[in-house]
């Protein structure tokens, strides 16, 4: 595991310190240069922080380059919070290597690159073969995307395991937590805490006057919160309903000035929850949306062995073979090495498809945002699908405003904007905007 800190002028310390001391003088702003030297400098770091007075350490953001992460603890714990931002490489788009992958503390390495090896010529043989089936539904004008939607399916067979690598800016307060949490998750433990000893160390070398916050985090402990999940299951897609869609709808999901970023409408006072089971693959996208606030339990504190399977293979006999081969392979090879190192371990052989259940939470402006993203016909088809339900949901519950909750390129018609696709050269083909909602389903 690699991570490099892209670093900024002036250190964290100094600001987190003169932003402090702005707090309390009348001669102006305090410049970070002016605590540099300031001989009260490291009672007043340690004295804001453990009285928790942490607002201060969030003005500085580190962005990291990262490399030789599990794509496991990437959604476990980089992603699974709403103070992050990333840009990560994408299995839709980029084609997967077998030289990226990461190996359990106590595994067997040879049986694990046996297992990886299998894996990834299924993903290989997979996207050969859904190349020709592809190109009988795509388009004329998108059949050369056949080799990219054809790795965006295969990829569900693929191991959770399978390394990435990213951009990832978070503020100082959030990397301290990242340490303080690290070894109290309930999978990939190991890696976590190897990924918090990294952060701790470049922490120090970045700014020493941050060790004493660095070894306190270390010291608290955290607590990963258990879910009684069985108090969702039966409430589905849509339940505690609250307020309605009343107000002006953001005709361009692409524009600056999303709704409710940052002048906050009525939207924002309501919302509904929904009960999903939706697979790792789609959650690490899914999670993408921070203001979609969800509970995500311990995968072993519900685990059955049950995974996603996209349409265009259920309904190809020689491909569907392929794919459920490579389920029974997985789940067998994950009940082995369970017994052998540990469910928080044996978990990077889970398939990209395995199901996991959530509970997520939207205030309306959010969802409406994400409806408009997730019901365009370039979405996953996973989150499609589960979004298109939750809209219908709604529809059926007749809540105000939710027949607005359509695709972009629908809004945009019925406000006559052009040009009506907003995606450019990403249109789908197909005119999503003339078709009533209830026919607007994809066929991929």
């Amino acid at each position: 595991m690699k991570i490099e800190f892209l670093n900024g002028e002036n250190l964290p310390s100094d600001i987190a310190v003169s932003s402090a001391r702005t707090c309390y003088t009348s001669k102006g702003i305090i410049s970070p240069e002016e605590s540099v030297e300031w001989k009260r400098k490291p009672s007043l770091l340690e004295d804001i922080f453990k009285s928790g007075h942490h607002t201060t350490l969030q003005h500085t953001h580190i962005t990291m380059m990262i490399s030789g992460i599990s794509r496991h603890l990437i959604w476990r714990l980089l992603h699974s919070h709403s103070y992050y931002n990333s840009e990560q490489v994408s299995q839709r788009y980029a084609k997967m290597s077998i030289k990226n992958m990461h190996y359990p503390k106590g595994g067997d390495r040879d049986r694990w690159e046996k297992f990886y090896s299998d894996r990834f010529s299924e993903y290989l043989e997979l996207i050969n073969i859904l190349e020709k089936p592809l190109e009988n539904i795509l388009p004329k004008f998108k059949k050369g995307e056949k080799s990219k939607k054809a790795q965006e399916i295969a990829r569900y067979v693929l191991p959770v395991g399978t390394e990435a690598y990213l951009y990832h800016t978070v503020n100082i307060l959030t990397i301290l937590r990242y340490i303080s949490a690290a070894p109290y998750l309930p999978e990939a433990r190991a890696e976590a805490i190897e990924f918090a000893d990294i952060l701790a160390r470049k922490l120090i070398e970045l700014d020493i006057s941050l060790k004493p916050l660095v070894e306190f985090a270390q010291t608290q402990k955290a607590i990963f919160p258990k879910h009684n999940i069985d108090r969702y299951r039966n409430l589905g897609e849509v339940f505690d309903v609250v307020g309605d869609m009343s107000f002006e709808v953001n005709e361009n999901y692409g524009g600056i000035m999303r709704a409710s970023q940052t002048l906050f409408d009525e939207g924002v006072l309501g919302g509904f929850s929904s009960y999903m089971k939706i697979s790792l693959s789609a959650d690490a996208q899914n999670q993408r949306h921070r203001r979609s606030l969800a509970i995500r339990p311990s995968l072993e504190e519900s685990f059955q062995e049950e995974f996603y399977t996209p349409k265009i293979i259920e309904n190809s006999p020689e491909v569907k073979d392929i794919y459920l081969k490579s389920m029974r392979e997985s789940y067998n090879f994950f009940k082995e090495e369970r017994g052998n190192i540990g469910f928080s371990e044996a978990i990077y052989s889970l398939p990209n498809s395995h199901l996991i259940e959530i509970v997520e939470r939207n205030d309306w402006s959010s969802f409406q945002h994400k409806s408009q993203m997730r019901l365009c016909f370039n979405a996953q088809e996973e989150i499609y699908d589960l979004t298109y339900k939750q809209v219908k949901k709604l529809r059926e519950l007749n809540v105000e405003g939710s027949e607005n909750l359509l695709p972009p390129c629908s809004i945009r018609y019925q406000k006559k904007l052009y040009p009506i696709c907003p995606e450019g050269n990403r249109f789908c083909g197909i005119k999503v905007w003339k078709e009533q909602f209830e026919d607007y389903r994809r066929e991929i």
